[in-house]
């Protein structure tokens, strides 16, 4: 697998964000070649990942969540545009109030008894994916100097095998924190940050209910869309 053009990596260890000391390796690592098991399986994950919540916003019919409803949706491509069928698309995503349903999120906001904050789909032969879902808050990070980080959604995206995994995040445009986000911004090039950001639809594309996003994944190559 070679290596993304300069740029679109991020910077890591972030400054302020101490994760991402202890999760970041201090030595380069070593290329391992794929055995057989690598390369033979497990294929078909969605039949292990099964998909199908893709309605995070009222997961138990008559139990809405509470927060803004929102559509997103987009298509997974490889490196050359071609579409990507039968990826697996993961998104989780803090709730309204900007707090996680996680046992590691000791923030003060509130929980909402209707909403997990996570979803599994399968993206179709055009290499489509849809999510329901209702648009998250922003959160401070708990640390000395705090700062605050925008809404976004988080985004894992299986390929074939379970070697073949991008996880990323996607932000809101227009959001003021964008621009102070620190794991945003971390990605050094201005270009490769742009396709972290969803792009927003017009109310007659989704209708009077919900605002409209979409967001368009990209695996590999230059137009890649960043790990984070």
């Amino acid at each position: 697998m070679t290596a993304l053009p300069e740029g679109i990596e991020p910077e890591v260890p972030v400054p302020g964000y101490p994760n991402t000391w202890t999760h970041t390796p201090a030595q380069p690592l070593l290329p391992r070649p794929a055995g057989r098991t690598e390369m033979a399986g497990p294929v078909r994950l969605h039949r292990k990942l099964v998909p199908g919540a893709v309605n995070l916003a009222e997961a138990t019919p008559g139990r809405p969540a509470i927060g803004q409803l929102m559509q997103i949706g987009g298509r997974i491509l490889d490196e050359a545009g071609r579409p990507v069928a039968g990826a697996v698309v993961e998104l989780w995503q803090a709730n309204a109030a900007g707090r996680y349903a996680h046992a590691n999120d000791g923030s003060a906001a509130p929980l909402d008894p209707n909403f997990t904050g996570h979803g599994r789909a399968l993206t179709d032969e055009d290499g489509r994916y849809a999510f329901t879902t209702i648009k998250p808050g922003a959160y401070a990070v708990p640390v000395q100097e705090t700062w605050w980080r925008p809404p976004h959604l988080h985004f894992s995206v299986h390929g074939p095998s379970c070697l073949s995994r991008l996880v990323t995040q996607m932000y809101f445009p227009g959001e003021p924190l964008n621009a102070l986000d620190r794991i945003l911004n971390a990605i050094p090039d201005g270009a490769a940050r742009s396709r972290m950001i969803a792009r927003f639809l017009p109310p007659p594309s989704v209708g009077d209910f919900f605002l409209g996003f979409t967001h368009d994944i990209v695996l590999r190559g230059r137009h890649a869309t960043p790990e984070a």
